[in-house]
């Protein structure tokens, strides 16, 4: 039966316990993490947040009644423990912060019973991701879950104070706003007192952020809550959290120095690993060359090369096809890999297909510089030698080849040379390879759509030498737009804004929009720039991805405390949900929505 903490304070965590209080009487509380009754001896490891302490109960020390409830404790039980601190009778246990110390219980109270739980509450033990979600309050007790999280707060806690020190100001901006267009799609928020009109969740508080600087506010920092109703993958969630700043008067180096300090400021507090700057930077054009990807992983090699000027004329019809038809032919070198079996060389294949290719060409080199290609009937001996030249091919490597537009030999050879690195264990989680991605392109062209569409957000800067590319070819023009990519992911990204009311009008119309168009859509922000906007710049972090290389996990649901699924549900709370009828009334609401009949009632 659950008793009262009347009177009883909580003295120490577990782990703040140490040899230096040997001798000394302690109250702690917690967890019962394990249970072991050695007859006249109790033993048990309490355990909180900051980790296990080893409880000993001893019938000569604790009352008849204190020994026989200790006899009653199970695992997960939350007890309260009044004890002497005392150097470990038994062997000290290294894995332990309190391995070397023990208590002696002198009284016990049982704040809290348990039943068992549906798996064991310790690291190390594989336990179905759906079970874990379905009782994350109880995933959430696991030592490495509650570390990550704990680590998560220090960060949130070290970025504010390090952005006070300069000058940034930490204001709210509203969640519930306007839908616009340009991004993922909006979660919509019903208004009952404007019947048939919707609030938008934001996806990222860009407009606002804008608008501080309008106001003069010159430095805004705000760990700012964000919304997309997109597909997920491991590192993505329907609402996450950003690290969002904006600065007025600036430049792209201005942005970039005070990230970069930043950066290393949290690597350094944080993990006690030093990273130089400034970082590396390198063009988006040629991010895709070298490594077909605009956040490359750079800590292995397997870079592009492309072989077009030699194969456009070939007798290969695959190679000389592609390029007739505008595309490219490019190849990467996987070396030491000249020997593999042909079985799993096909499976690279069906890998590529995955990702768009038709196929995949190969040449193996053997170690006594000889060679088997799956094309080399359609070449000569002089063109396969430039080729192997061009990869830097040595006996043992193997070449691997993708023929097609651009956007899937990109697609297929960036992916190949990621799946490649870690199949040969290339990626060391303890090197970090820091990177700025600069000169995105403004615009995408959407097949979709038949239209251009901003690769950013329509309030992005051109490179001044770019302008009157916005009218005369949209598709060449480069945005003054930067990434930071951290070991092939991007952490974040940001851009240099339009302050000028030409070039905001040129982007507009670029975009298919009317000046009506446009206005409907952005008239606040239009108008707030017509009172004297400064020059601003701005980016912002995803703090989830931040946090979840940092403590090196490699899912994004291991550093935030109540994710989503997949498909956007949450297991343990069972949302979304329907809602009383009374509810949908209120807000003019009717869904057509008709669930199959034969799931009717599930």
């Amino acid at each position: 039966m659950a008793e009262s903490m009347k009177g009883l304070k909580r003295s120490h965590r577990c782990t703040e316990v140490s040899n230096k209080n040997i001798g000394e009487n302690v109250v702690v509380m917690g967890w019962v993490a394990k249970r072991r009754n050695l007859g006249s001896l109790i033993f048990v490891d309490l355990r909180d947040r900051s980790g296990i302490l080893q409880i000993v109960f001893d019938e000569n020390d604790v009352s008849k009644e204190g020994f026989e409830k200790a006899e009653t404790i199970r695992n997960e039980f939350v007890i309260a423990v009044e004890g002497r601190v005392e150097k470990r009778g038994g062997a000290v246990n290294e894995n332990l912060k309190t391995g070397d110390i023990e208590i002696r219980a002198v009284s016990l109270r049982i704040l809290s019973e348990a039943q068992t739980p549906p798996f064991p509450i310790e690291d190390g033990v594989q336990t179905k991701d759906e079970l874990r979600l379905k009782y994350r309050y109880l995933d959430l007790r696991k030592p490495h879950i509650q570390r990550n999280l704990m680590m998560r707060s220090r960060i949130t806690t070290l970025v504010r104070s390090f952005m006070a020190e300069e000058g940034f100001i930490e204001i709210e901006t509203p969640i519930l706003t306007k839908s616009t267009p340009e991004g993922a799609r909006d979660y919509l928020v019903p208004s009952r007192v404007h019947p048939g009109n919707f609030y938008a969740l934001p996806q990222s508080p860009q407009i606002f952020k804008q608008l501080l600087m309008c106001a003069g506010y010159d430095r805004y920092i705000q760990i700012a809550k964000c919304f997309r109703d997109e597909d997920l993958r491991a590192d993505r969630q329907p609402e996450f959290t950003q690290i969002d700043m904006e600065l007025s008067f600036v430049d792209v180096d201005d942005v970039i120095d005070v990230n970069e300090r930043l950066l290393a400021k949290l690597w350094k507090d944080i993990l006690g690993v030093e990273v130089p700057t400034p970082f590396p930077r390198m063009t988006w054009q040629e991010a895709m060359d070298r490594f077909g990807s605009d956040k490359p992983d750079t800590r292995f090699g397997f870079e592009l090369k492309d072989i077009s000027d030699l194969v456009k004329e070939c007798g290969f019809s695959v190679f000389a096809g592609a390029i007739e038809n505008g595309g490219t032919v490019r190849g990467i070198n996987i070396e030491g890999q000249g020997a593999m079996p042909r079985k799993k060389i096909d499976a690279l294949v069906e890998f590529a297909k995955g990702y768009g290719a038709k196929g995949l060409a190969y040449i193996a080199i053997n170690e006594d510089g000889s060679q088997k290609s799956s094309f080399a009937k359609f070449m000569t001996e002089e063109e396969l030698q430039k080729i192997v030249e061009r990869l830097d091919g040595k006996p043992g490597d193997l070449l691997l080849f993708a023929a097609d537009r651009h956007k899937i030999v990109y697609s297929v050879l960036g992916a190949l040379r990621c799946e490649m690195a870690q199949r040969l264990g290339l990626l060391d989680k303890n090197t970090y390879h820091f990177l700025w991605i600069t000169e995105f392109p403004l615009f995408e062209y959407s097949d979709e759509e038949e239209r251009y569409v901003a690769m950013h957000h329509p309030f992005t800067m051109p490179m001044e030498e770019d302008i009157d590319l916005i009218e005369s070819d949209p598709g060449k023009a480069r945005a003054k737009a930067y990434d930071i990519v951290l070991n092939g992911t991007e952490l974040g990204g940001g851009s240099v804004r339009i302050h000028q009311d030409d070039i905001q009008e040129m982007m507009f119309r670029a975009l298919g929009f009317s000046d009506e168009e446009a206005y409907e859509k952005f008239g606040f922000l239009i108008n707030a720039f017509k009172y004297g906007v400064p020059p601003h710049a701005g980016l912002a972090f995803g703090l989830d991805r931040l946090v979840m290389h940092m403590v090196q996990e490699d899912n994004i649901r291991d550093v935030i405390a109540f994710p989503k699924v997949k498909d956007a549900s949450c297991l343990m709370s069972e949302a979304p949900n329907v809602v009383e009828q009374k509810q949908l009334d209120e807000l003019f609401i009717a869904t057509t929505y008709q669930p199959d009949s034969e799931n009717d009632g599930e």
